[in-house]
């Protein structure tokens, strides 16, 4: 997150950690641990009424992703993909990793679907696999990020919610 490790590398390694977990584990990941950033849903909800498109890109994994696209109204999401054989993480991830090239490719791939100007466009990173992307983005917002992606962005919140966003952009 601080950008002194080789991602792919390390995500890799984490991942062979979880060779042979039975995959109903992460079904209990998502209802016991996964927790929303504060002010995430109000966030999201408000950007759902202006008619804002939303991209979730998370060096995380499509379990989790494709549920909170789901269940938040996402628009978009990008994540690894876990593999599964016979109800078993097998320690391997399927595609390519999504690091920073990946998470910056995917946003300009959806500002131009969208035909959007770089300046009618945001990201909120708080990793240094968020810089790139970031730096494809009208607006670069560090949400409790590490300093390096504070010191990058336009702006940082470090002690409200995302919920914080939208006092950005409302008159």
């Amino acid at each position: 997150m601080r950008g002194e490790l080789d991602f792919p590398a390390s995500l890799r390694r984490r991942v062979a950690l979880l060779q042979g977990l039975d995959a109903a584990a992460l079904q209990r990941v998502y209802d016991e641990r996964l927790r929303l950033s504060p002010g995430a849903d109000t966030m999201l909800a408000r950007f759902r009424q202006l008619g804002v498109k939303t991209l979730l890109l998370s060096g995380g994994f499509t379990f989790f992703t494709e549920r909170l696209k789901q269940r938040l109204g996402l628009d978009y999401i990008i994540s690894n993909r876990l593999e599964i054989k016979d109800g078993r993480l097998t320690g391997r991830l399927l595609g390519e990793i999504v690091d920073a090239d990946a998470k910056a490719a995917k946003f300009r791939a959806v500002m131009r679907g969208l035909g959007a100007r770089k300046e009618q466009t945001v990201a909120i990173g708080d990793g240094a696999n968020d810089l790139k992307m970031m730096a494809e983005a009208g607006l670069s917002i560090a949400f409790h990020a590490k300093p390096v992606v504070r010191a990058k962005a336009d702006c940082a919140l470090s002690y409200s919610g995302l919920d914080a966003v939208v006092n950005l952009f409302e008159t």
